[in-house]
């Protein structure tokens, strides 16, 4: 359900949405496929940690925010990317995109 509703919210904000991948091996493979400027990353999908996915953004050189329930405590990932925590609104994504996007 989440991910419905921050797919919704994309798209309200005037963006395109590509996936969502709920599983790991989806992730990487879209990551791995699709063109997009930037990335919304569930820190787990499917009780897998997203940091995968995570590094092969980093590597592309694609913009990522890390959603998590868990943000006080930090993601645990080995790079620099920006957190958001769940729940969010519209406002706090809107906020977070107009960081990575240009």
């Amino acid at each position: 359900m989440i991910a419905f509703a921050l797919e919704d919210m994309v798209i309200e904000l005037g963006y395109e949405v590509v996936g969502p991948a709920y599983r790991l091996p989806d992730a990487l493979e879209l990551a791995g496929r699709e063109q997009f400027e930037a990335a919304v990353l569930d820190v787990n999908l499917n009780e897998q940690l997203s940091f995968p996915v995570a590094d092969l953004l980093a590597s592309l050189g694609i913009p990522f925010v890390f959603a998590t329930g868990y943000a006080e405590g930090g993601v645990g990932w080995s790079g620099q990317a920006p957190v958001i925590a769940k729940p969010y609104g519209r406002e706090q994504l809107a906020r977070v995109l107009a960081t990575l996007l240009p």
